[in-house]
């Protein structure tokens, strides 16, 4: 995380189950992995969670909510074959609180 802290203005670095860490500048927030069911399939959870990340970022949202979001649509991806989500991400986030 040093390393990218010194190169990278703002990183999110994805932990599998154990979440995702996001740096910027000084500042570290851990993101807790979103509960899961079971998982399926792992394809397209990178993808997801960086849209989820970048939708609460462009929106001017916290980092801790950005990677709440990330963290929300990668944990759907990954219950599923396939890289597209079929549950509509904005009613999810609305459900568990997020938007």
């Amino acid at each position: 995380l040093e390393a990218i802290r010194k190169d990278c203005k703002i990183a999110a670095v994805t932990r599998s189950e154990k979440g995702s860490v996001i740096v910027r500048g000084d500042e570290t927030v851990t993101i807790n992995a979103t509960t899961i069911r079971e998982l399926v399939d792992t394809t397209g959870a990178g993808d997801l969670y960086a849209a989820g990340f970048l939708y609460g970022y462009t929106a001017g949202r916290s980092l801790k909510e950005c990677g709440d979001l990330g963290s929300l649509a990668a944990g759907l991806v990954i219950q599923q074959i396939g890289p597209r989500p079929r549950q509509n991400l904005r009613s999810a986030a609305q459900l568990a609180g997020l938007l």
